[in-house]
């Protein structure tokens, strides 16, 4: 039995009452997933909230729905935010998409000092953070997620330091670090910030700025990682290390019975 779908509501009706779903959202569920009444999918409204459906009917780019269940993920104890270097082109979106797959919880472009990629304050700096943005809420629905992690506006070191500082904990990759991810102690509850730098690496200034500020430099193993993968990577082993791989997530938290279609 295959896991229900999930499409995004900006607002989840009550149980039991009906609803339409249009839009783009609307179109992909009724063209693309080809969804017909009497099966059921997931709608989330990205902060936690999921409602299971019935489709009671099918238009032209919508669904009838009716409410079946409605339910509530809690949000993980350790929060882990991805500062994540400006890489220029396609392979910031794939570090955003991978990092949301593997569980990430928010997502903080990072001006780096090597980054290639330079967003403007302008409308193409604007585009691309929306591109990022809409990288991770499509990513979250594919990966049946109920929260949707915000990209926020990038920072400077700086800024980022004094993030670092606020953080319950902060880790920065880098391939000369001699402690390795598995060897540091996870903090239980909090915001876990977790920093990948630019394809060129860190500079000097960048490092002893981050670890002035309490960023603890680790490496993932012996290989070095592109900037578009370490961040997956690192939320996978911080997933195994840490509570934060408990079951319970939208994926699962409907009875398998319930994923049946009605007759």
């Amino acid at each position: 039995m295959s896991i229900l779908p999930v499409f995004l509501a900006e607002q989840l009706p009550p149980e039991g009452a009906e609803t339409m779903l249009d839009g783009p959202e609307g179109r992909h569920a009724a063209t693309v997933r080809r969804l017909r009444a009497g099966e059921r999918m997931t709608l989330a409204d990205g902060r936690g909230g999921l409602a299971l459906c019935e489709v009671l009917g099918v238009g032209r780019d919508q669904l009838q729905l009716r409410v079946l269940r409605r339910a509530s993920e809690p949000a993980p104890e350790l929060q882990v935010t991805l500062a994540q270097a400006l890489i220029k082109g396609q392979r910031g979106e794939l570090a955003v998409e991978l990092a949301v797959e593997a569980g990430v919880d928010a997502v903080v472009p990072w001006r780096a000092n090597r980054c290639v990629a330079h967003w403007d304050c302008g409308s193409r700096g604007g585009k691309a953070l929306a591109r990022w943005q809409q990288t991770a809420r499509e990513a979250a629905k594919q990966s049946r997620r109920a929260w949707v992690p915000p990209v926020a506006e990038p920072v400077t070191t700086t800024e980022l330091a004094q993030r670092c500082a606020a953080a319950a904990g902060c880790l920065v990759l880098h391939e000369a670090a001699t402690g390795t991810l598995p060897s540091v102690s996870l903090p239980a509850t909090g915001e876990l910030l977790l920093v990948v730098g630019p394809e060129g690496g860190l500079t000097d200034t960048e490092l002893a700025t981050l670890v002035a500020a309490g960023g603890q430099p680790v490496r993932l193993g012996p290989a070095v990682l592109r900037s578009s993968s370490a961040g997956a990577v690192a939320l996978g082993a911080i997933g195994a290390l840490s509570q934060r791989w408990r079951l319970g997530h939208s994926g699962d938290i409907w009875p398998v019975e319930s994923t049946k279609a009605l007759h």
